[in-house]
């Protein structure tokens, strides 16, 4: 299962304008779901009670991952939009580009001793993952790793947030400075 999100993730990765691309693969229906397939298989022994998924494709990954797991989703939302109830909220140390991110989640959303587990596309710095985890954990929750379709971490920071990836940012196709 793995090996063919792999295949699909590198068969439509691409760099655009010097950014990273994974957007084709929402594009793509078997693309989509053999991700979708990957990220919830590396979890799938690990009694996983909820999924969050940080705003934007953290929501679209996070969400098909719950559903597939049989377990609800938690959003993390960034600074603005409507996002009732109680929250807790942390400011992520920079990200790769040098931007800190005020993440909020809703407090409720979370229960004592639910084991949640983190998805998105890519990690790098492991700003926003960090932040995440200390959210879950004033909630009561449990960590139970981070789920990512492209892990650039240190193998440290990797081990240390519990990342599983599809591929790691050194098996992708380097930018030759063309889209």
């Amino acid at each position: 299962m793995m090996s063919k999100a792999r295949t699909l993730v590198l068969e439509h990765f691409r760099w655009i304008d010097g950014h990273a691309d994974v957007w084709r693969i929402f594009r793509d229906s078997a693309a989509l779901a053999a991700v979708v397939r990957g990220l919830a298989g590396s979890f799938r022994d690990d009694e996983v009670s909820a999924v969050c998924g940080i705003e934007s494709r953290g929501f679209l990954l996070g969400a098909a991952v719950a559903v597939e797991l049989g377990v609800g989703f938690v959003p993390v939302r960034k600074q603005e939009g409507i996002f009732p109830g109680a929250k807790i909220t942390r400011r992520s140390d920079p990200d790769y580009r040098g931007l800190r991110q005020e993440l909020r989640l809703q407090r409720t959303k979370v229960g004592s001793g639910e084991r949640v587990l983190l998805v998105d596309d890519w990690i790098e710095t492991g700003s926003q993952a960090a932040a995440v985890r200390s959210m879950v954990e004033e909630c009561g929750g449990h960590w139970a790793g981070c789920a990512v379709i492209v892990d650039q971490t240190t193998p440290a920071l990797g081990a240390g947030l519990g990342v599983r990836s599809i591929v790691t940012a050194a098996e992708l196709p380097a930018w030759n400075g063309q889209s």
